[in-house]
């Protein structure tokens, strides 16, 4: 049953809704295990190799999949069930855990083999995140989804906050070997959940997007998208200077608080605190501030704190800083998924998403590959004093390129256009098709015309429309002629039903200007060679007098 046909459910709750508390329940389990994998594989890659850049590619191998792979999960999200996605993602990681606790066992663990397999595990993490961020939206109405979200993200802290202590005892007591052994078992509470979740999914009324088709159109929604692309960059920059602190953790412990894998499970604790802290406060944050303002914040605080992480030894202390960090943290990122998700419709939305999450998990996988590099030549204090000066340029750059303010966006579709009945038959593959509406302007209107062609460019476009063009008649100076084209019929029709409702306005706004008789008369064609034409070949030109259906 849909999120939506339970409106008894209380909009700030999202646990009155049965599918999201099983899912988020079965996660909470299955990251605590990935956390205490994390602890295992680092502490292990301490004994076998002392290289600070070796220790840092473990979270580099972690995170690097999710820039490599994101657009292609994204894609594989909004074209296929979601559920399934998932399943198989669970079911791959749980295999490649197998293996990873038996070579540990074994004692045939090297370095390379522990990120190859560190890999392997983040490409299944790659899969499965842009399908299960997107089904959020489908578990819980729009109104409940920023709450969802900080639920989530407390959901991967409170694991966070316990689970690396946990792995800490696990791994001084009975090694990493049990520790990814561990992990293996968590996956299995959630590939039952999702098995017996059945979504109601919508019958498409159009072919699937083939595979390439579908990242193009994710890359240009989001490229035509301002509101997306500002979040984008920050999450760039976010990563790149928070990517010290958990890349530079297992040193932080051994180096700065002379400690082992028990300190450093207290570390990461600490910081999983934190986070749980920012988590909750983030939904009543939301209602007395912007989400600018929360994530300049959050970003300040999380420099404030690598700055007492660089310069304190003693335990407490640094574990005071992680917890501060640690509310930064999840206080940025889950504004900025909760700015993405709301700025996205639902046909693109997990392809948006997994866009978000290769900005700003590529930007922690180079993060923690350079600050490796800086620790190796300058030491772990150095490298966190300069990570706080990226966040504090984070900060800086919402002075110019703020949040948007998402949440009054209405993306459900608008559901108003219908294909058209024609004279000439078509096959779907049929194409190019080439559209054209004229306008009758008077001259005073054009500076409000030619500003709203501007916004409807950009939809057009972003939407899938080719080859976008305004012309003006040369003997009549008030007809002004939109041109695009789509390359198949299909294509047309898919651009036509990802209008939203806040699309609308721009149509309205062309509609009231336009001078006409009638509506504006858009003509609707399809490109032929001269050679092959064996009956009339144009499409009739039909003024639409139905606004709603306007092309």
């Amino acid at each position: 049953m849909a999120a939506d046909d339970h409106p008894q459910a209380h909009p700030s709750s999202p646990f009155a809704f049965a599918i999201f508390r099983d899912v988020w329940l079965a996660n909470l389990a299955s990251r605590f295990g990935g956390l205490i994998q994390s602890v295992g594989a680092s502490w292990l890659m301490i004994s076998l190799a002392a290289s600070p850049v070796l220790v840092s590619l473990v979270q580099t191998a972690t995170t690097l999949p999710i820039m490599l792979l994101a657009l292609v999960a994204g894609a594989l999200a909004d074209t296929f069930d979601r559920r399934r996605l998932m399943i198989v993602a669970q079911v791959f990681m749980l295999a490649v855990s197998i293996v990873l606790a038996a070579c540990a066992y074994a004692g045939v663990m090297t370095p390379w083999l522990l990120l190859a397999l560190t890999f392997l595990i983040g490409c299944g993490a790659a899969l499965n995140g842009p399908a299960w961020q997107a089904s959020v939206g489908e578990m819980v109405p729009r109104p409940v989804l920023p709450a969802a979200v900080a639920l989530n993200s407390m959901g991967f802290n409170v694991a966070r906050s316990t689970g690396p202590a946990v792995g800490g005892v696990i791994v001084a007591t009975a090694g990493a070997a049990a520790a990814f052994a561990v992990n293996a078992l968590s996956y299995l509470g959630l590939i039952f959940v999702l098995a017996r979740w059945r979504p109601a999914v919508a019958r498409p009324s159009l072919p699937r997007e083939p595979l390439g088709a579908a990242m193009m159109a994710g890359l240009r929604y989001v490229a035509m998208s301002p509101n997306i692309l500002s979040v984008m960059i920050r999450a760039a920059v976010f990563g790149v200077g928070a990517g010290a602190v958990p890349a530079l953790m297992p040193l932080m412990a051994r180096d700065l608080v002379a400690g082992g894998a028990l300190t450093y499970g207290l570390l990461l604790g600490a910081f999983g605190v934190g986070a749980v802290g920012g988590a909750f406060f983030a939904t009543p944050l939301r209602r007395r501030m912007s989400s600018e303002a929360i994530v300049r914040a959050a970003l300040i605080a999380f420099a404030v704190a690598s700055v007492i992480a660089a310069e304190s030894r003693w335990l407490p202390l640094t574990m005071l800083a992680l917890l501060i960090g640690g509310g930064g943290w999840v206080m940025a990122l889950s504004t900025f998924n909760v700015t993405v998700q709301l700025s996205a419709p639902r046909w693109v939305v997990a392809r948006a998403l997994a866009l978000y999450q290769m900005a700003a998990f590529g930007g922690m996988a180079v993060g923690s590959w350079f600050w490796g590099m800086v620790t190796e030549r300058w030491g772990v204090p150095t490298a966190l004093l300069l990570s706080a000066g990226v966040l504090a340029l984070c900060a800086a750059i919402g002075l110019r390129h703020a949040l948007p303010k998402a949440e009054a966006l209405n993306l459900d579709p608008l559901d108003r256009w219908r294909e058209p009945r024609l004279p000439v038959a078509l096959e779907p593959r049929s194409g190019p098709i080439v559209v054209t509406v004229a306008f009758r302007i008077d001259e005073a209107d054009i500076p409000a015309f030619q500003a709203a062609m501007v916004e409807r460019r950009r939809i057009r476009l972003r939407d899938g429309a080719r080859g976008w063009t305004l012309l003006r008649d040369l003997e009549d100076r008030s007809i002004w002629i939109e041109r695009y084209h789509s390359p198949t019929w299909t294509e047309y029709v898919r651009h036509n039903q990802r209008r939203t409702h806040t699309d609308a306005d721009i149509g309205a706004t062309l509609r009231a200007l336009h001078r006409g008789e009638g509506p504006p008369v858009v003509h609707r064609m399809i490109e032929r060679e001269p050679g092959h034409v064996a009956h009339d070949d144009m499409i009739m030109a039909e003024p639409l007098t139905d606004p709603a259906r306007q092309s």
